[in-house]
């Protein structure tokens, strides 16, 4: 093995699939692109990192609440296009021809060209880390959507999309919670 350069070691496991947030704080919505979100438990408990230098922080931390939006491959360019402005000069909704759904706990909003929706309550922000910690309110998938790979950033701009499933439910049965 070669040495590899410590300050690009997250490439190696960078998290996925790459999410769009929805806020809503209380007079509009907006969207914001995240690559570091991750499974904390089976709840759904989930975590993603944040701060202040999103514009969508603000209405995270008044409102407690958001929107996971879950996008596919063919959506790749606006995904990095929605996570290269901001929602303080535009609506992001317009500007890119998204399609925002009434949830039905929270005032942020689904998306309807993504796969998957999931509405979520925040109930912690880890400051020293820049860590939001939600929980998952209500769970949407799109079945009929023909295109469900979805998209893993790098970190250095590039990035995978989701390749053949492997299952292997049977090996791991002991380990999974019942019904899944």
């Amino acid at each position: 093995m070669r040495k590899f350069p410590l300050n690009k070691a997250f490439t190696l496991i960078e998290p996925g699939p790459v999410v769009l947030v929805t806020t809503h704080d209380g007079e509009k919505s907006n969207i914001m692109t995240i690559s570091w979100i991750m499974v904390v438990d089976f709840t759904p408990r989930l975590a993603m990192t944040t701060g202040p230098w999103n514009y969508s922080y603000a209405a995270l931390r008044k409102t407690k609440e958001c929107v996971i939006a879950i996008p596919t491959s063919d959506l790749l360019d606006t995904v990095v296009r929605i996570g290269t402005c901001t929602g303080a000069d535009i609506n992001k909704f317009e500007k890119f021809r998204l399609t925002p759904v009434k949830a039905r706990y929270v005032k942020a909003p689904l998306i309807k060209e993504c796969l998957a929706n999931i509405e979520c309550q925040v109930i912690d922000i880890i400051r020293k880390h820049d860590i939001v910690v939600l929980e998952g309110l209500a769970a949407y998938y799109d079945a009929w959507r023909k295109e469900k790979r979805m998209i893993h950033a790098v970190g250095d701009g590039t990035f995978i999309v989701d390749g053949k499933k492997l299952n292997r439910k049977k090996m791991m049965l002991s380990k999974l919670p019942q019904g899944l």
